[in-house]
């Protein structure tokens, strides 16, 4: 069963989500502050984490980090600061998705699935394929990164991005078709997810992600992967 870990300070919220959650079969916690949020997902190991932002005893971009320091779990960000810098702020912390409040409860359940649907391991497919660049290597069957000799830690969504990529080597791949493919069919506007991940990806696997060789964006039209 999957276990959410809800972390709002507007009680109403919290009840809402809780009951939704819970009617359809998935285990839930819930915290009103970052600290106790910290503590019940270093005890409980959540699935997958629906955050607020705005917490009365810390900022919910810095609860981000402290996760992303700790789990793979996917991180859904649920709150009232709309603007497209507080948006990239959240991603670039770590989280996996955003939706703004006043949000609709379908709409927010069809992200979350989505998200846990994105961390849920793959059975092999029969594809070997190992892709090697001068920097790194790619293993697509054991969902691997290996640069320099040792494992590259990457989130659920930061493989799902670099494996569309991959597998889509030398050919430009469109922000419409990276958006749908890596974070469902629902998306196809929000290219600063592309431009957040991308950066994350750069930053964790070129050797100069300033400058990079492998991770090539055509301005407007989408991203390609060369090896």
């Amino acid at each position: 069963m999957t276990r959410v870990l809800v972390v709002d300070d507007e009680p109403q919220i919290v009840r809402a989500l809780v009951i939704s959650l819970k009617a359809r079969k998935y285990e839930v916690d819930s915290a009103p502050d970052g600290a106790t949020a910290l503590a019940l997902a270093a005890r409980s190991h959540p699935d997958v984490v629906v955050l607020d932002l705005g917490l009365p005893d810390m900022d919910g971009v810095d609860v981000i980090r402290d996760l992303r320091g700790r789990t793979r779990a996917p991180i859904l960000v649920l709150s009232a600061r709309h603007t497209s810098d507080e948006k990239v702020e959240a991603l670039d912390a770590g989280a996996d998705d955003y939706v703004t409040k006043p949000f609709g409860m379908d709409e927010l359940l069809a992200r979350l699935r989505a998200a846990v649907r994105r961390a849920e391991p793959v059975g092999g497919d029969g594809d070997a394929a190992v892709v090697e660049t001068e920097g790194f290597t790619v293993d697509l069957a054991a969902k691997k990164v290996n640069r320099g000799g040792r494992d590259v830690r990457l989130t659920p969504t930061e493989w799902h991005l670099l494996e569309v990529l991959v597998r889509n080597g030398g050919r430009l791949v469109g922000q419409k078709q990276l958006l749908q493919e890596v974070w469902g069919p629902s998306y196809g506007t929000e290219t600063n997810y592309l431009r957040v991940y991308m950066a994350q990806l750069r930053r964790k696997l070129e050797a100069d992600p300033s400058h990079p060789k492998h991770f090539i964006t055509e301005p407007g039209m989408g991203y390609r992967f060369e090896r």
